[in-house]
């Protein structure tokens, strides 16, 4: 046999899979500074990767079988054969738990084949990755094969010295080609380079608090000042988003959740962490072997770190076509940040190059000029409730809830939405109070279309003049208001708790504040935004609402963490990239696969979406609304609204 030869090979490799971990961080060092905490980080990585990476994967319980067989089956099996075969113990406590974990490995290589040999066009399957990533299955099965038929004769089951110089020579080359894939490889490049930087982009996250269920977010404020702003080359990007495109397994989970995607708009997720990727080793796109960017399946493209990523390897429309719902980011194994790359590379287009396409520069514009992205008059923004004796918040000085409006007190049908919300606040005699016209756009807008300059220039304004007012909580129904307030004004030293109004609202009734009839005859279901769940955990406040009110409710199949976006955020609206379809079209036949009759939302974007679509389809309300309609208001408070003239009229009668 060649037991002899182990160490030496087993030393080779390792050699080399070091040299190779050098080479492979040196390519992320070509990115900025990220300051990280490195001994918490590393100390940290085993839990993430045990508890939050599988969480994710867990959700396709064919992969977190297989995922267990091959990767806890390789971990153990490459410790013992360390162990036996290169320190030479071969003890019945090492050598059968290689065996073991051997056949584990084995079985779990045996599923990824099977999930892997059928057509490239069936489901799930045609969202894989083919080319080097098909030979996967073969090099698990080389690794743990050979290591097994090396390991019998150690076990007793086999003397030694078994087999002919011929066979000892073929069972050699398996194990070279098992330890080269999976450790040599796992530096080098290949399938299994995902396990190297996958830990260490779990150890060194860009959005660390993600694992501790925080809501913070990736996107950091520039310094307006920096002589670049926004990400031109892949080299612009810091060094632990690189590590983290790395990471990327090209499963496709992002791609099949993808919403531009699926409308025929040129994104495909995955293949964008791809061309960072490519670009930042300088590869060519032909080593890329998976879906392309819908309409661009004859581009070929060369990656370059010292290039313009636009005019290189990426259309400026596929980064134009996102709607930042972060259904990628969810799906993710790999826990990568799609979403603030792509508006790390919209940041340059529109601040170095004024490249906002559509309607975009025109919005942002208006926001320049009025302060909301319609260029309505600021003194305008408080119309809406000239009959409703809000106080106004200047004039009362403090309030327990402020109540922050929005950029939908311009618009006329969710004004509605609004009024329908002051009036639950009133029968609940909540204090509050709110800004009127000293209430400026959120900025969520131009955030997202790459403004950060108008984006923070709108931040500290508001920040200033909520400082000269003393208040709890605030309160808004726009979720895109909620994720900026409630988080991203943080770094710009806007703290403040932020609610949404169905979790007051929900908070409200169970206090007995509020009461409703549960009449609702019609078939209901909810739209999740994606600003209110994805990016702020908010599901179950809309839910317990809604279940008060007697309606037949029913999930569609996209919903929760996995709901389909509506195709309003991320300014995909007035950037108008075209598909083959709308996004909101796809929405709603989601609605009328279940047979609802409402749409209940909870964010005026997915409402101006959703109700664009052409009828037949279902009502769209939202939640404020339909609760306000089968509110149950006291018999006190009936007789304070009634006029003087109705009172005697009805004591008369009693009489």
């Amino acid at each position: 046999m060649f037991e002899p030869v182990i160490p030496y090979l087993l030393l080779l490799t390792f050699a080399l899979a070091v040299v190779g971990a050098v080479r492979r961080v040196r390519l992320w060092r070509q990115g900025q500074p990220s300051p990280v905490s490195f001994w918490q980080g590393l100390a940290s990585m085993p839990r993430r990767y045990l508890v939050d990476l599988h969480h994710v994967v867990a959700r396709d319980k064919y992969m977190s079988n297989t995922h267990v067989a091959t990767g806890g089956g390789f971990v153990l099996a490459l410790v013992l054969v360390v162990l036996v075969h290169g320190f030479g113990l071969k003890s019945a406590w090492l050598t059968w738990p290689l065996l073991a974990a051997s056949l584990l490995m084995a079985t779990g290589a045996f599923f990824v084949w099977k999930r892997r040999r059928k057509p490239a066009a069936e489901l799930p399957n045609s969202r894989l990755s083919r080319g080097p990533w098909q030979r996967l299955p073969k090099s698990l099965k080389a690794f743990s094969v050979g290591f097994f038929l090396a390991t019998l004769p150690a076990t007793g089951i086999l003397p030694e010295g078994t087999g002919s110089g011929l066979l000892a020579l073929l069972l050699l080359g398996v194990c070279v080609w098992g330890l080269g894939e999976m450790v040599f490889g796992m530096t080098w490049g290949g399938p299994m380079k995902h396990a190297f930087a996958g830990a260490l982009h779990l150890a060194f996250h860009r959005r660390p608090a993600r694992f501790d269920g925080g809501r913070d977010t990736g996107l950091k404020a520039l310094d307006l000042n920096a002589d670049k702003l926004g990400v031109e080359k892949v080299t612009d990007f810091k060094w632990n988003q690189l590590l983290g495109f790395d990471a990327c397994v090209q499963c496709g989970r992002c791609e099949s959740k993808c919403p531009a995607f699926a409308a025929g708009q040129p994104l495909n997720p995955k293949k964008l962490i791809q061309d960072m990727v490519i670009s930042m080793a300088a590869q060519e796109e032909v080593t890329y072997r998976g879906s392309a960017h819908p309409g661009q399946e004859q581009a070929a493209r060369t990656g370059c770190p010292d290039k313009p990523l636009v005019e290189s390897i990426l259309d400026s429309q596929t980064l134009w076509s996102c709607t930042t719902c972060r259904a990628c980011v969810e799906e993710c194994p790999m826990m990568i940040e799609h979403v603030d790359a792509v508006v790390d590379m919209r940041r340059y287009l529109t601040l170095e190059r004024g490249e906002t396409p559509g309607k975009g520069q025109e919005v942002l514009e208006n926001l320049i000029a009025t302060d909301n992205p319609g260029g309505l008059s600021p003194a305008s923004r408080s119309h809406w409730a000239a009959d409703l004796s809000i106080p106004l918040l200047k004039q009362t000085k403090e309030t327990d809830i402020l109540f922050w409006v929005g950029d939908g007190a311009f618009d006329m049908r969710n004004q509605r939405t609004l009024r329908a919300l002051v009036k639950l606040l009133k029968a609940a005699n909540v204090e509050f109070a709110f800004l009127g016209d000293e209430e400026l756009d959120s900025g969520d807008l131009a955030r997202r279309l790459g403004d950060e300059a108008s984006f923070q220039r709108l931040a500290k304004t508001n920040i200033k003049t909520l400082a000269k007012y003393r208040f709890n909580r605030i309160i808004t129904a726009d979720p895109h208001a909620l994720q900026c307030l409630g988080t991203e004004y943080a770094e710009l030293g806007g703290d403040y708790q932020v609610v949404h109004h169905t979790e007051l609202l929900a908070e409200l009734h169970q206090q007995g504040l509020l009461q409703f009839n549960a009449n609702g005859k019609a078939r209901l279901t909810y739209h999740d935004p994606c600003y209110l769940g994805r990016y702020n955990g908010v599901y179950d406040a809309p839910r317990y609402l809604l279940d008060q009110l007697g309606f037949e409710r029913t999930e569609m199949e996209r919903s929760g963490f996995r709901s389909r976006c509506c195709g309003g955020g991320g300014g995909a609206p007035v950037t108008d990239i075209p598909g083959e379809r709308r996004i909101a079209d796809m929405r709603m036949e989601d609605a009328r696969a279940v047979n609802a009759e409402v749409m209940a939302v909870a964010c005026p974007q997915c409402t101006q979406m959703l109700e664009g679509v052409v009828e037949p389809r279902p009502e769209v309300k939202d939640i404020a609304e339909l609760l306000l309609e089968a509110l149950v208001v006291p018999l006190s408070q009936q007789k304070v609204q009634q006029t003087p003239q109705q009172q005697p009229e009805e004591e008369a009668a009693h009489v």
